[in-house]
């Protein structure tokens, strides 16, 4: 199949691309840069420039292939302070990725999360996000009408990634972790460090974003999750033994001055299956588990940045 991939020279898109073409599929990734569109020609992959706000883009190139995997998102403008903003960026791409592939029977995933999806409990592939007009939920909406989109000709399916896609040359999440335990001089969780992320590696998630836009059925909602869950506490003191630094707790009401934007995510209890997407689609988890991958080093080898 020829795919086309937004978000092509990101953190997981950069590992579907090879995944897509060792399995012999074409990819067409949209790159917003010069050093994008070079390192998606280096990867093997045809480019179209643009960003996900070129709607005429978006839509061209969907038509013009076989499927379509929606990886972009403006995390910039996100974790900045505007996640309304990018959300209704998200929005429009989907609905015009709906519009270009409607009829036609062909794959388009999207990318999403699992965070918040059901709070104090194993989330399961058939829970189903409460839409209550927040910045969060619009991200939500938009992954609930892709789905929508089967009963339209489109073989639709969302992929909710675990907040943790770890890896060598991770920037996210536990990336920042680091740094913020870098430039605090402390390992630190919230309260009693007991909630959980759950967790995967960017190339187990690369893989089963193939999987899902070869033969995933319409409709089909999908957890990129290798653990169910991974707690903070742990997290934070593999950080500390590696920065040699203590490993404590911060209070709930200091929790927004030490980690900044990151504390909106420390807190959740986001635990999440994948009973149902290995039994679907055969995906089976072969990397290294969040702790492990932590531990090998990679993560402190250069200092992040906060911002």
């Amino acid at each position: 199949m020829r795919i086309f991939v937004t978000g092509a020279s990101g953190w997981i898109g950069s590992a579907v691309v090879p995944e897509l073409i060792d399995a012999g599929h074409g990819v067409v990734g949209l790159a917003r840069s010069d050093a994008s569109a070079a390192a998606l020609t280096a990867a093997g992959a045809e480019v179209v420039r643009g960003t996900v706000d070129d709607l005429d883009v978006l839509r061209d190139a969907a038509a013009a292939s076989d499927g379509a995997i929606h990886l972009a998102f403006k995390h910039d403008i996100a974790f900045s302070g505007d996640f309304q903003g990018a959300a209704e960026a998200d929005r429009r791409a989907a609905d015009t990725f709906g519009d270009a592939l409607a009829g036609t029977d062909r794959p388009f995933v999207l990318a999403s999360g699992v965070v918040g999806l059901a709070p104090g409990r194993v989330a399961t592939e058939r829970d189903m996000p409460e839409i209550d007009g927040s910045p969060l939920s619009v991200r939500a909406s938009t992954a609930q009408a892709v789905l929508a989109l089967a009963s339209r000709g489109v073989r639709s399916s969302v992929v909710r990634l675990s907040p943790t896609c770890h890896g060598e040359g991770d920037q996210g999440f536990l990336a920042t972790l680091v740094a913020v335990a870098r430039a605090k001089g402390v390992s630190g969780y919230v309260g009693d460090g007991g909630s959980h992320w759950p967790a995967v590696h960017r190339l187990d998630a690369a893989r089963l974003f193939r999987l899902a836009v070869e033969k995933a059925p319409a409709g089909s909602v999908l957890h990129g999750v290798a653990e169910e869950g991974v707690a903070i506490r742990d997290i934070a003191e593999v950080i500390g033994r590696h920065l040699d630094v203590p490993v404590t707790s911060v209070a709930s009401e200091a929790a927004a001055e030490h980690f900044a934007w990151l504390s909106a995510f420390l807190g959740h209890d986001a635990l999440a299956s994948n009973t149902l997407t290995r039994e679907l689609l055969d995906w089976r988890p072969a990397h290294p588990g969040l702790l492990e991958d932590l531990d090998k080093g990679h993560y402190f080898h250069t200092p992040a940045t906060t911002a």
